[in-house]
């Protein structure tokens, strides 16, 4: 796999896995307030594992044979719910209220989502960025042949 795409392939992969993220990341902000899931109980947190990937022995082989090899890059391994407990608010008009009175709310701290969107968002862009210094140099390169 030749140096351009192979560094187009990494960002794409990247801008795959901080697409899931920022979506999951939507879903935490959008479900903040639902106290009652169809699981039962409040809405829990979800949080994105990435995994590094990167050339095997075996497929570096296949690369230096000109031969087509999974590029390096970033995969999401899981999107999993977070431990944390629910956060318990005394209400007991509310009719998910306990017997004590208490109502059990989701672990979403708004505060914590937004920092994880705007990091997502810079890598995404910044991801976007590395795309497209990629493409200008393979069109000087073309220029310089042409």
């Amino acid at each position: 796999m030749d140096l351009l795409s192979s560094t187009f392939a990494i960002s794409a992969s990247a801008l795959r896995a901080e697409r899931i993220r920022i979506d999951t990341v939507a879903t935490n902000l959008a479900n903040a307030h639902t106290t009652q899931t169809v699981e039962g109980g409040p809405y829990r947190r979800k949080t994105v594992l990435f995994a590094a990937r990167a050339l095997d022995e075996f497929g570096q082989m296949l690369d230096d044979l000109g031969r087509s090899a999974r590029p390096a890059g970033v995969d999401v391994t899981d999107v999993v719910e977070d431990a944390t407990p629910p956060r318990m608010v005394f209400d007991p008009g509310h009719p998910d209220a306990n017997p004590e009175g208490y109502v059990a709310h989701p672990n979403v701290d708004p505060i914590v989502e937004m920092v994880d969107l705007q990091a997502a968002t810079r890598a995404y862009e910044a991801n976007v960025q590395v795309v497209n210094a990629t493409r200008r140099m393979s069109d000087a390169a073309l220029s310089i042949i042409g």
